[in-house]
């Protein structure tokens, strides 16, 4: 793979996102202590909490799912696609509908259908003139809509917004502010030769299946290859079966008790020819036959903030290394507004 040609405008863009994502999600869990205080309310009164939202949104409700059930709060994360098409009940639960920018065709479908959600509806948006932001109590994100396509600085932000109600609900935010004011950078220059030449990428995780799952749409929007997810069981039960040298798998582990499944994962793929990635945060001796990305150990959303941006920059250079003007969308818009 090369990437000695110019870099396209599409990738300059998201250069400048990933730039500001770190100040920018420390600026917006700062700002959203009150309106998290009343989140945390409305959840330690329902215990029952419904996350909505499409694409990179959706990937990060995914994320936090286990975060929130850790704290004793029956977590479930749908797509709004799916929540329009078979929902699930919305009574006695809180509900955060997520959209970066508000405005997307699910999320005025949705508010049209429900009459306006309930009164434990919130929401958690980049841009505070949009229509969810204007409709329900919302967080809003430091730093205004995101530009560039494909998700990067959006995600850290509502990664922000969700520690934020998360400190407000008791959890202790110290080591995941470090990890935003002190980003670590591991090289990826290893990883990168590792994808050479494979045709398809899956990624996986255990409780950090939802970034795996924000990786695997990021990849598929900028190279344009078949670039998708499963969860780390759900991989071994018969996909096992696609793996080989043209099939990369991308795993994330962290030191929570799941690191030894993701290892085993590790050892299975390498072991059937596929090229093996690990961003690894759990502390243990790195898998046979895989190439590791190292982090400091750390578990739910300090990995989180840790693991991300250093996933998204080698998912950029993937992508760059692929297609010759990857960052500019030919099917697709920043702003999904049709169904």
């Amino acid at each position: 793979m090369s990437i000695s040609k110019d870099r396209p405008a599409g990738l300059v863009a998201i250069d400048r996102e990933m730039a500001r994502q770190h100040g920018d999600a420390v600026a917006s869990y700062q700002e959203a202590a009150a309106t998290a205080q009343r989140i945390a309310a409305s959840l330690k009164s329902t215990g029952r909490l419904l996350l909505l939202g499409m694409g990179g949104s959706h990937a990060v409700a995914r994320a936090v799912e286990p975060l929130y059930r850790a704290l004793g709060i029956d977590a479930v994360a749908l797509p709004l696609s799916e929540q329009l098409g078979q929902p699930l009940p919305i009574e006695g639960k809180t509900i955060l509908v997520t959209s970066q920018s508000g405005e997307s065709a699910e999320v005025l479908r949705w508010f049209r259908e429900t009459d306006g959600g309930t009164s434990e509806t919130f929401g958690l948006t980049l841009e505070e003139d949009a229509f969810l932001a204007k409709a329900i109590p919302s967080l809003v994100g430091a730093g205004g809509t995101e530009q560039a396509f494909a998700a990067t600085r959006s995600l850290t932000v509502t990664f922000a917004l969700h520690l934020a109600i998360l400190a407000a609900l008791g959890a202790d935010p110290a080591e995941a502010l470090r990890a935003l004011k002190t980003p670590e950078a591991p090289a990826i220059d290893g990883a990168l030769a590792m994808l050479t030449g494979v045709s398809a990428i899956v990624t996986s995780g255990r409780r950090l299946q939802g970034i795996a799952e924000a990786i695997a749409l990021g990849l598929t929007e900028l190279s344009r290859l078949p670039c998708f997810s499963l969860e780390g069981g759900q991989l071994r039960h018969g996909p096992m079966e696609m793996l080989g040298p043209s099939m990369a798998v991308i795993l994330f582990r962290a030191a929570d008790p799941t690191a030894g499944l993701v290892g085993a994962m590790a050892v299975s793929a390498a072991e059937a020819g596929s090229p093996v990635v690990v961003f690894d945060a759990s502390g243990e001796p790195p898998a046979a036959g895989a190439t590791t990305i190292r982090f400091e150990p750390a578990a739910g959303m300090a990995a989180i903030f840790a693991m991300l941006p250093v996933a998204q920059s080698l998912m950029i250079a993937f992508a760059d290394a692929r297609v010759e003007n990857a960052g500019t969308p030919v099917r697709s818009t920043k702003v999904t507004r049709s169904e």
